[in-house]
């Protein structure tokens, strides 16, 4: 075994991450304590410390993951979101770049790619991301037709919530998520009492229809990656169950021609 291959074997093994991922949790905990300016006066050069702790630790880590696989480093996704994550961190926070500092906390992100379970999820977010693209599109242009009806029904009767598309817009998007919008509904009923009628077929279509389906198209997304792992295990297996069976066999020949040269001599 070459030592490319002990480094690999290495930093694949479970141990390692498990390590990394602790390394992370901690300094997700120091990250947050920095947020307290009582601790950052008291204790503020040790969490400084120890933040450059795990970011060298992290370093070592993908120092050693791209000496194990070289030009196989990059075609791994997971590796390339490790290094520009870790990458942000290591510029120095100074001067122009004084803002990068607050996004070391991006690093907690890192426990993505570390478990398996999360790269799941969001492997199958981003399988989605087409048929999420589709229902997007369908979902502003139905807020854009009821802006319109909206502006022009009840602009005059409430100029702050419809006075123009752009504030009719911003209004719709409110009623949407479902803040306010009863008190919304009823400074309009006051002097169009069907106005209800707007506000429900609005919120059924664009509230329980649209963003239902942004729903079903992330867990159909989820249930593909599912089905890609399974159909990758049981290659998997298949391939074990093979190389067992092939050694098998090279036993069982090995054996026969023992015996066979047993006859011989006898």
């Amino acid at each position: 075994m070459t030592g490319r291959e002990r480094v690999a074997e290495v930093v694949e093994a479970r141990r390692f991450q498990n390590f990394i991922i602790a390394v992370i949790i901690f300094n997700a905990v120091t990250l947050g304590l920095e947020t307290s300016t009582r601790i950052v006066g008291e204790y503020g050069r040790l969490l400084h410390t120890l933040d450059y702790l795990a970011l060298g630790i992290f370093v070592l880590e993908l120092g050693a993951k791209f000496y194990a696989y070289r030009a196989k480093f990059f075609r791994d996704p997971w590796n390339i979101f490790d290094l520009a994550v870790v990458g942000i961190a290591v510029i120095p926070a100074t001067g122009p770049f004084a803002v990068l500092r607050a996004l070391r906390v991006l690093r907690i992100l890192r426990l993505i790619s570390v478990v398996p379970s999360m790269r799941k999820v969001v492997s199958g977010l981003l399988t989605a991301i087409p048929g999420m693209a589709s229902i997007a599109a369908l979902l502003g242009l139905i807020i854009f037709v009821a802006g319109v009806m909206a502006t022009k029904l009840f602009g005059a009767i409430s100029p702050d919530n419809f006075g123009d598309l752009g504030t009719s817009l911003f209004t719709l998007f409110q009623v949407m998520t479902g803040e306010a919008w009863p008190d919304i509904a009823k400074e309009v009923m006051r002097e169009a009492p069907m106005a209800w009628v707007f506000f429900v077929v609005y919120i059924l279509v664009s509230s329980f229809a649209v963003l239902n389906l942004f729903i079903a198209v992330v867990v159909s997304g989820m249930e593909d990656e599912l089905r890609q792992d399974f159909r990758e295990e049981e290659a998997k297996q298949a391939e074990t169950q093979a190389a067992a069976n092939k050694e098998i066999l090279d036993e069982l020949r090995a054996l026969r021609a023992e015996v066979a040269e047993l006859k011989q001599n006898a």
